[in-house]
């Protein structure tokens, strides 16, 4: 749970212009593939663990006239959010909320949009997308990304990795098999690109670890921090091949 997270982890991952891999360019995409939306433009979206909310901002760019609902259970993010939509703009359409996915008390049908950028694996992607459900129009889209293997035959030592950090990661027919469980249609998917991993994650990422390092050298909780962040970034580099993030577009039938 985030409570148990150190503080030097929210140090490390202030002020990124994203939480995880992603990029403004496949958002849109994804957002294109959402046919249902196009016909009401007058959406209500619930951006679903949206952290500092690059994606949000999208969102409400391409849609004019949505009205969005970003939740996140860490404060400083929403803060972000807040900040970034006064200066856009977009305070008017943008409800930065901080609340658990996992405890939602919206009302059923609620939202002809739901939105989920690498943040269902906090809640379970499987549990997530089942649970989520309900609080979709009949009609309405769900897109979501989920962390999954890109290769039958990976390397031993990029399936260790995960076996500990992710032991519950699938591949790509496994994540969409688990959307269809759980009675959504799968109208799309695609593979997020590799820029979407280095331009506004890992790169900025980076470069935020070298500047904190000496500020952590003698807090061994800190270089706990920096040395496993940097050890992720090497996994991307060493084995991008075998796994991704792989972006899904469904929709909950009538």
């Amino acid at each position: 749970m985030i409570d148990d997270l150190p503080a030097a982890f929210f140090d490390v991952h202030r002020d990124l212009p994203r939480q995880g891999p992603g990029d403004d360019a496949s958002t849109r995409r994804a957002l294109a593939l959402c046919a249902s939306l196009r016909a009401a433009p007058r959406s209500a979206v619930l951006d679903i663990g949206c952290g500092p909310g690059a994606q949000t901002l999208v969102l409400a760019a391409a849609l004019p006239e949505a009205q969005i609902t970003a939740i996140d259970i860490h404060r400083p993010y929403l803060d972000e959010l807040t900040l970034a939509a006064a200066r856009s703009g977009l305070s008017d359409r943008i409800s930065p909320i901080e609340m658990s996915m996992e405890e939602m008390p919206f009302a059923d049908a609620s939202f002809d949009l739901l939105w989920a950028e690498g943040s269902a694996y906090n809640m379970g992607f499987a549990e997530g997308v089942a649970a989520w459900r309900r609080l979709l129009e009949p009609g309405g889209c769900l897109a979501v990304s989920e962390l999954v293997w890109l290769s039958a035959d990976v390397a031993p030592e990029i399936a260790a990795f995960f076996a500990e950090e992710y032991p519950a990661m699938s591949d790509r027919e496994g994540a969409a098999e688990r959307i269809r469980a759980a009675r959504y249609t799968l109208l799309d998917h695609f593979t997020l690109p590799e820029r979407a991993w280095w331009d506004s994650y890992y790169t900025p990422l980076a470069e935020r670890l070298a500047a904190l390092e000496g500020k952590y050298a003698k807090d061994e909780a800190g270089q706990a921090v920096i040395a496993a962040e940097r050890r992720e970034i090497e996994m991307r580099r060493r084995f991008a091949s075998d796994y991704g993030y792989e972006f899904y577009i469904a929709r909950k039938e009538e």
